[in-house]
């Protein structure tokens, strides 16, 4: 009896709170996200593979890893088909409301992904927004002042001045040559009109030319400063009215509704919205930074694709489980914590090349 009493003032109750917590085998699910979770056949690894090893390693937890996709994985956290989700889930009111979150392991923020054209794509796109059809409009007009002006030229000078604009249809030329050198305002000074007609047609051309080239000038210089404008952004807010991406149900979806875009495509997964931009079906694509960086740097076929400096929408990652699972939030949280102000802790980070805000 004796003996009884003396054990059961040995088990402590944080030894009966784990007791309580894990009566089975636990499942677990994951999606991968890289650098946090990297699945590479049947083999797993990344930041929170890692992590969790740790944790069931030191409590004696069994489990089982099952595969879903993402918005699978939210759901069945909410309907309690699952123990707990390792994801790098963030920490939302509205989750809140729908699964409890462990302790906070990773601080982090989201942040935008544009397609950076090539140096040859650049001029590409310079040309043809230079040559539009309102600028080819305005260039057709050119030539035929050009044209109008010259043969009124000639018309008048012809018979007083035919040294310089010959009678003959070659005088048509003339007639032009003067048109476009008065219009570029290089004034050679090889023909000059002479007639009081002539004088007349040159004083108009002269103002006309002068105030046609200003405009053209204007129209393409503005349509060059709109391309370096796009090029150039300095806010996630520009974005607001063009097609970007996101992940289906994640923080950064709810962010960007919330924030009042208006064009927003969903994936299920980051590599379908990166291809989606690559191909130019969207503008941008707006998630979590460490997952983009990381997936940048290891696929070569994202080698146009670029970060740009925003940061937005902060973010703390944890893991999810059910309502009902408060006692296994609670012991999961606790070696998270003891896990996470060690030294190996960050050693894991800098080896995935992670660093916290």
């Amino acid at each position: 009896m004796k003996k009884l009493i003396w054990l059961a003032l040995l088990i402590t109750p944080w030894q009966l709170l784990i007791a309580q917590a894990i009566t089975d085998t636990l499942k677990v699910a994951y999606t991968p996200a890289p650098p946090f979770i990297i699945a590479e056949g049947e083999s797993l690894e990344g930041v929170n593979i890692w992590l969790w090893k740790q944790i069931a390693k030191e409590l004696g937890i069994v489990y089982e890893m099952k595969a879903m996709n993402f918005s699978d994985m939210l759901k069945a956290i909410e309907t309690d088909s699952i123990d707990i989700s390792i994801n790098p889930l963030t920490i939302t009111s509205e989750r809140s409301k729908k699964m409890n979150f462990t302790h906070s392991y990773y601080a982090s923020n989201s942040t935008v992904v544009v397609y950076e054209s090539s140096y040859s794509q650049k001029i590409m796109q310079t040309l043809r927004s230079i040559f539009n059809l309102n600028f080819l409009r305005g260039f057709f007009a050119l030539l035929f002042l050009i044209f109008l002006f010259g043969i009124g030229i000639w018309f008048f000078e012809k018979r007083e001045n035919p040294e310089q604009f010959r009678p003959s249809w070659k005088g048509l030329w003339d007639g032009l040559w003067w048109s476009v050198v008065t219009m570029t305002t290089v004034g050679y000074g090889d023909k000059s009109p002479k007639s009081r007609g002539g004088k007349m047609i040159a004083l108009i051309w002269m103002f006309s030319g002068l105030l046609f080239i200003s405009g053209l000038t204007a129209s393409v210089a503005s349509m060059l400063t709109v391309n370096e404008l796009k090029a150039n952004y300095e806010s996630f807010n520009e974005f607001k009215e063009s097609a970007v991406g996101c992940i289906k149900n994640s923080s950064t979806n709810e962010f960007l509704e919330e924030s009042f875009f208006h064009n927003i495509q969903v994936y299920e997964s980051v590599a379908r919205g990166l291809d989606d931009l690559r191909d130019n079906k969207i503008e941008a694509f707006l998630y979590d930074e460490p997952i983009l960086k990381y997936r940048l740097n290891q696929d070569i076929s994202y080698q146009d694709l670029r970060i740009l400096p925003m940061q937005f929408d902060l973010q703390f990652y944890a893991f999810g489980l059910p309502k009902n699972k408060q006692a296994l939030e609670a012991i999961i949280s606790q070696k998270i914590l003891e896990i996470t102000e060690s030294m190996r802790w960050r050693m894991i980070l800098k080896e995935y090349q992670l660093s916290e805000i």
